[in-house]
């Protein structure tokens, strides 16, 4: 470990910018003074590149220690490794007329102890702390005693050796400290190693509790207050430093309140779901099951996504619903699925494949492209007649993202899927079960949107957008429309959806997040059967306020209104009132 250290030192040019100090004539900056005391002090502050060491006291926490272990283990890792240069004109950032380009000129053709950046950049406007010019000095020393165990010694003059002996003195302290440092800190990485979970995994995790109910009429007479809870806890594995497998475990308690038609009948909609809501099939018992194992890695340009279970289209494709959608129902975006991310991603999970593929160099306004394909099979695990990898339930989707300027992205979204008898269009996959026991509910929109009681055929079609003015404002919206073909008599119909949402971030508080998100859940028309039901528009707004109360807790109150729902404008409005509490480690 201090091998790795010193040589990092050796080659740093905020280290050797303290070289500067070892020629007599390395100084050219006005009004510089003859001492070497004062004229040592300018070049520390106006040549000196800081990079490796830290800048305060030796750490006294587990915190500290471990950021520098991390910087430590990535050197040589990161785009800022240095790279040894012949030539002071090797430096981009450094010209002639510069006062320190005699000195640097010195450095490389005299001493041969210089370095810079891969980009060819010096970074020489930098300051430099007291620990960073004594490690430098100490470079110093040993390229002077290699040169002068190689005959060289004509090179370092008694002038320079005078000079350097005293800066050694005034910095002795300095140099003993940082040798301190450097021992404890290669103890306590040493303890870090032995003690370690994994060298190639972290565990990452989310808890959500949150306390919610449903007023109106029917729907609140037919629904309780409920406290509920998801927790999901992954496993995160990179094998080559740019791959993850992901191995997640979820446990829920929680599930959507069953919505009431005026003759307090279940309408069996989906409208009332939130993102908490969904994943872990065992709802009710916070059983645990694994509900994602995918594995991303790149292939040359293209991403590549396979997914073995739980694998849905919003992990790999761009869903451009910013501060809204937060991975894949995560506890700190919007609170309902609805206004989460556009429905057409919605349509199908499971296992398969898809790929991201960059192409075009851009212009001035439309940025580089690329294309997203995928392929997912909810039922790909099961060798039954009429299901698998490609008999069964599956979707694909085809997806062109670009953007427009530097602060516009668009997608347009197409889907095919299929679905057998009895499941539900919107299922993420896996469907999902209502409060008052309907199994096969989709995690969105209306039961006439969703039902499907024979096999069917879709071709969707979706457009999302997020246009981002400010750092401080941010719009976006989708649209979406899906021909449904189904097996049955009547079965026909066409299913449409939008919405938009403003999102201020840093509301009040950097970290915090106010969001308003209204429009139209995905309703279906068309419908010529006994059963078609009305083309009421079921309207949706909602409005949330996230406060983060530190780096990994958040509290976000908010409220869904409901209207006309099950498309039927007869039906009492819903307001949904959540408190949602998210830990995040």
């Amino acid at each position: 470990m201090s091998n790795l250290l010193w040589k990092s030192l050796v080659v740093s040019p905020a280290v050797l910018g303290a070289t500067l100090l070892v020629s007599a004539t390395a100084i050219a900056a006005p009004n510089a003074s003859a001492e070497v005391s004062t004229t040592e002090k300018t070049v520390a502050i106006e040549v000196a590149q800081p990079e490796v060491l830290a800048q305060a006291a030796p750490a006294n926490n587990d915190s500290k220690v471990l950021d520098q272990v991390n910087r430590y283990s990535n050197e040589g890792k990161t785009s800022n490794s240095l790279s040894q240069v012949t030539s002071v004109s090797q430096f981009s950032d450094v010209q002639p007329t510069d006062w320190a380009f005699q000195a640097l000129q010195s450095l490389v053709e005299r001493y041969g102890c210089i370095a810079g950046y891969p980009n060819g950049t010096y970074r020489g406007n930098r300051a430099l702390t007291r620990y960073e010019f004594a490690a430098g000095l100490n470079a110093c020393l040993d390229r002077v005693n290699e040169l002068i165990a190689t005959a060289t010694a004509d090179l370092v003059t008694k002038q320079d050796l005078a000079t350097l002996q005293r800066l050694q003195e005034e910095f002795s302290a300095e140099l003993a400290t940082l040798r301190g440092r450097v021992d404890a800190l290669e103890a306590r990485t040493a303890e870090l190693e032995a003690n370690q979970f994994s060298t190639t995994t972290k565990l990452v995790g989310e808890a959500i509790f949150a306390v919610s109910d449903v007023f109106g009429d029917n729907s609140g007479n037919n629904n309780n207050t409920v406290f509920q809870d998801r927790v999901r806890l992954g496993l995160q594995t990179s094998f080559t430093g740019r791959d993850v497998l992901t191995t997640r475990l979820t446990a829920s308690n929680s599930s959507a309140f069953n919505l009431t038609d005026r003759n307090n009948a279940a309408i069996g909609s989906s409208e009332a779901t939130q993102t908490f809501n969904v994943g872990g099939n065992d709802a009710r018992n916070n059983g645990v099951e694994i509900d994602r194992l995918t594995y991303e890695a790149p292939l040359g340009p293209v991403q590549v996504y396979l997914a073995a279970a739980g694998g849905k289209h919003s992990h790999y494709a761009a869903v451009n619903n910013p501060y809204f959608f937060d991975k894949t129902d995560g506890g700190n975006g919007a609170l309902s699925t609805f206004s989460s991310e556009n429905p057409i991603y919605r349509i199908g999970g499971g296992a398969g494949i898809a790929f991201n593929i960059p192409f075009g160099q851009g212009g001035s306004i439309i940025k580089p492209s690329s294309i997203t394909v995928g392929y997912l099979a909810s039922e790909a695990d099961s060798p039954t007649s009429g299901e698998g990898l490609f008999n069964g339930n599956y979707s694909a989707l085809g997806q062109l993202n670009f953007g427009i300027g530097d602060r516009v992205a668009v997608a347009a979204t197409y889907v095919h899927s299929y679905n057998g008898a009895g499941s539900a269009l919107f299922d993420n996959g896996e469907g999902l079960t209502l409060a008052g026991g309907t199994t096969g509910a989709g995690v969105v929109g209306t039961s006439f949107a969703n039902n499907l009681p024979f096999s069917a055929s879709t071709n969707s079609f979706g457009l999302s957008a997020a246009f981002r003015p400010s750092d401080k404002l941010s719009v976006s919206g989708f649209i979406s429309y899906s021909d449904v073909t189904g097996s049955g008599v009547g079965d026909d119909k066409e299913v449409w959806s939008y919405g938009a949402g403003i999102a201020l971030p840093d509301f009040g508080k950097r970290g915090n997040v106010l969001g308003i998100f209204g429009g139209v859940q995905p309703y279906a028309i068309g419908r010529t059967s006994v059963s078609g039901g009305n083309n009421d528009l079921p309207f949706q707004v909602e409005g949330f306020y996230k406060y983060r109360v530190s780096d990994n807790i958040s509290i976000t109150p908010g409220v869904i209104w409901l209207s006309s729902p099950g498309q039927n404008d007869s039906n009492d409005d819903a307001f949904i009132g959540t408190l949602r509490t998210t830990f995040t480690f």
